[in-house]
C-alpha cells in the first residue's frame, strides 16, 4: 500500500524567543516493509540531518534569531509491505531493549497484572504477547484527559485509561517484565476512520529472532500491516517523540498540529 502523508506543526510563542533548538524526527524510518518514494522537510531554515543511536533519521534545527512563531511541515509517499512478517534486528542488539526507563519502570501493580501471563509467554511467546495486547486495552481502554505526555506506564496503568502513547508504554514494561525486548515506535497510521488520529504510536516485541509490531490502542498484532508507517523508534516516548525542543524566552506556547494520511 501506499500513502501519502501530510503533517503540519506551528509553534506560536506569547514573546518573541531569543533562540532556539529542535530535534525532529519526522522522516520515514529505515525499514525492510517500507519503502519511501517522496519525502521532504519544510523549515525555517536548513538542518542538519543525522541517525541517532536507535538508527532514526534525525533532522537538528537550530534558529539563532528572534521569532515569534516557528512552522514545520512534512509530506510525502511512502510504500508499505501488505504483509508484515517482521524485522530483523539490525545493527541494534535486540537485548538492549530489556532495559527499563523512567517512562517504562514497573511497579507491583504491573507486576500482579503480568505473573499470570509468564508460562503461556514462555510456552508460546507470540500467542502470550498477543494476549497480553488484549489484556491491556481492556484493562484501560483508550480514552483522552487521564494522562499526559509525562505519564509513566505505572501511572496510566493506575488511571485505567489512556492514549497509544500510555498503552505502548504499558504493553513495553510487561514485556520487559516476562524477559521479552520490546521498543517504542512512533509514526502514522492509515484509517478509513477519519475520527482516529492519523499521528500515532505503538510497540514492537522481539520474538523468534524477528521484530513482531502491536498495535494496543487498536488491539492489532503485525502492526496492522500496510497502515502503519514508522518515523522513529526507541526505549520509549522520549527517544521516538516526532519534535522536541528547547527555547530562550518566548513565555506561554501555543501549539498547533495536524497529520493526515491517504491511501496514494
Amino acid at each position: 500500500m501506499q500513502l501519502s502523508v501530510v503533517h503540519s506543526t506551528t509553534y506560536r510563542y506569547a514573546e518573541p524567543v531569543a533562540r532556539s533548538t529542535q530535534i525532529i524526527r519526522l522522516t520515514p524510518y529505515p525499514s525492510t516493509r517500507q519503502k519511501t518514494l517522496h519525502w521532504e522537510l519544510s523549515l525555517p531554515r536548513p538542518a542538519i540531518t543525522l541517525r541517532d543511536a536507535f538508527d532514526n533519521v534525525t533532522s537538528l534545527l537550530t534558529i539563532d534569531w528572534p521569532h515569534a512563531e516557528i512552522s514545520l511541515v512534512a509530506s510525502g509517499r511512502v510504500e508499505v509491505d501488505d504483509v508484515d512478517d517482521g524485522e530483523p534486528a539490525g545493527r541494534i542488539d535486540p537485548m538492549v531493549f530489556l532495559r527499563d526507563t523512567t517512562l517504562t519502570e514497573p511497579d507491583d501493580a504491573l507486576r500482579a497484572f503480568v505473573d499470570p501471563m509468564r508460562a503461556l509467554a514462555a510456552k508460546r511467546p507470540l500467542i502470550g504477547i498477543t494476549d497480553l495486547m488484549n489484556g491491556i486495552i481492556e484493562r484501560m481502554p483508550y480514552e483522552k484527559g487521564h494522562t499526559s505526555a509525562a505519564s509513566t506506564a505505572a501511572q496510566a496503568f493506575a488511571a485505567g485509561r489512556g492514549v497509544y502513547q500510555d498503552h505502548a508504554h504499558v504493553f513495553i514494561a510487561c514485556c520487559r517484565l516476562l524477559a521479552v525486548p520490546a521498543r517504542y515506535v512512533s509514526g502514522y497510521v492509515y484509517s478509513t476512520n477519519h475520527e482516529q488520529v492519523a499521528s500515532h504510536a505503538w510497540a514492537e516485541a522481539w520474538l523468534g529472532n524477528r521484530w513482531v509490531g502491536f498495535d494496543v490502542s487498536n488491539a492489532r498484532s503485525g502492526a496492522g500491516a500496510g497502515a502503519h508507517l514508522k518515523l522513529a523508534l526507541g526505549l520509549d516516548y522520549s527517544d521516538a517523540c516526532p519534535i522536541r525542543g528547547v527555547r530562550l524566552g518566548g513565555g506561554d506556547e501555543e501549539l498547533s498540529t495536524s497529520a493526515q494520511v491517504r491511501a496514494a
